[in-house]
């Protein structure tokens, strides 16, 4: 298997300090350091956004990926309206919501019933406080991440999604409504509620490490950049 060049390291970092405004314009073009770019910059969010939507890392991945493949090659369509951020989670919210309904074949989220918890949408029972002996507080950084991790899997999924987008992403509420298409005062109660299920003793003791749910980074981030790449490269021979 050949190995996809990965651009010099002077043309990248000349492409990094481009703003997402600038890099559109290029990767519209079919510019793969302009698109590696983005790709990395925003891996991140779509992720993290998949993940609360889809509850499976692999799956979620796909989903990214996919996610990426339809803004790439239907790139003319964004106009600069919104932020590319913006729309890049949109069309990941859109494909990871089309995939739970074709796997359950339920309705989408703003047709769940609120008083109706999800299968498996038990909350873990966590200790209502955390003393220098409790053997939770012993737990390293990595430990708490995996705690919080499971805890916000085992919200119900109506619930999951917004909590993750304003409490993980920071969205504001009336944009992370705009994201799943749901109204904002549902939105909020929503919210309320999966802070709630929560518990307050995590949100006092681990809130500082909600910046590290899921992380997306390194070489898995780089890596999907190549598959990115690749698949773009794959459609566009179809295309010539």
């Amino acid at each position: 298997m050949t190995a996809i060049p990965v651009p010099s390291e002077r043309l990248r970092q000349q492409r990094s300090a481009l703003s997402d405004a600038d890099l559109v314009p290029l990767a519209k073009m079919g510019d793969e350091p302009a698109i590696r770019i983005l790709v990395q910059r925003h891996n991140q969010r779509l992720f993290r956004t998949a993940r609360a939507i889809i509850r499976n890392d692999a799956e979620a991945e796909d989903v990214v990926q996919a996610a990426y493949i339809k803004a790439f090659t239907g790139l003319a369509a964004f106009r600069g309206n919104a932020q590319l951020s913006t729309w890049l989670t949109r069309i990941a919210v859109n494909e990871a919501l089309g995939r739970v309904r074709r796997r359950k074949n339920t309705a989408g989220l703003e047709e769940i019933d609120m008083q109706t918890t999800s299968p498996g949408g038990e909350i873990l029972q966590f200790p209502s406080s955390l003393s220098a002996t409790d053997p939770e507080a012993e737990l390293s950084r990595s430990q708490a991440r995996h705690l919080l991790e499971n805890a916000v899997d085992e919200l119900p999924d109506d619930f999951r999604a917004i909590f993750v987008l304003r409490d993980v992403e920071g969205m504001s509420t009336d944009e992370a409504a705009a994201h799943l298409g749901i109204r904002p005062e549902t939105a909020k109660t929503r919210l309320h509620r999966a802070r709630k299920m929560m518990r307050q003793s995590i949100e006092k003791r681990l809130s500082g490490a909600f910046s590290a749910l899921f992380p997306f980074d390194g070489a898995r981030c780089a890596f999907m950049a190549d598959r990115v790449v690749a698949a773009l490269r794959h459609e566009k021979s179809e295309t010539d």
